[in-house]
């Protein structure tokens, strides 16, 4: 096992293994694979953008240390709070390691009331490939998780899931898109098509359809 990485869960049971936060390598983070129990149920996925980050990181450090703003910081909170019925309670809140991701996993996440520990992963890291992304994601079929990271990132993440060839909106900082996919009911099957559940954009109606 890596430095600074724990597992998670009980006595028995085949869990993955994080990084727990705070970071201070991101490169050290760390995903072992778990068992997957195909159960025939529904995959919820709440893909987030930060919220607005500082132009500039702080002196001597690097793009992966710019933090969110004040402004950002009170009005992404009151975003995320106009939409907690929607999203509902979440077993997984997963994040890129960089400090702007991780501050608005931790705003969701209090928000949220989500007693779970929040976890990194590289593979939400900037522009990173959709198939990084993936495993990740087919291994917690049947749950609600959420899955904070960067622009285009998500955007594309979410065409992808949603089977378009681009996403048809500007995902701007603190924009949630939901998702709902049916897991596999039968090893080795490709899911059903996924659909969206809502696009909520800060300072937007919250659109439950969109065009492609």
């Amino acid at each position: 096992m890596a430095p600074g990485c724990l597992p998670t869960g009980g006595r028995g049971h085949h869990q993955p293994t994080f990084a727990v936060l705070p970071l201070t390598n991101p490169g050290a983070v760390v995903y072992e694979p778990r068992f997957v129990q195909r159960g025939g149920g529904t995959l919820r996925i709440f893909l987030v953008r930060h919220g607005e980050a500082d132009a500039e990181a702080p002196e001597g450090l690097g793009d992966e240390a710019r933090a969110l703003t004040a402004k950002a910081r009170a009005s992404t909170a009151a975003h995320f709070a106009s939409l907690t019925e929607r999203i509902g309670s979440v077993s997984l809140v997963l994040t890129s390691p960089l400090v702007r991701t991780v501050q608005t996993a931790q705003l969701l996440s209090t928000i949220l009331k989500h007693e779970g520990t929040l976890r990194a992963h590289r593979c939400l890291l900037p522009d990173m490939p959709v198939g990084a992304v993936t495993p990740v994601i087919d291994e917690h079929t049947g749950e609600n998780i959420v899955l904070v990271g960067h622009q285009p990132s998500m955007g594309a993440l979410a065409a992808h899931l949603l089977g378009m060839q681009s996403f048809p909106k500007q995902v701007n900082p603190g924009t949630i898109i939901a998702i709902e996919r049916p897991d596999a009911t039968e090893p080795g099957t490709a899911p059903a098509p996924a659909k969206l559940l809502f696009f909520a954009a800060p300072g937007q109606q919250v659109l439950d359809v969109i065009q492609p």
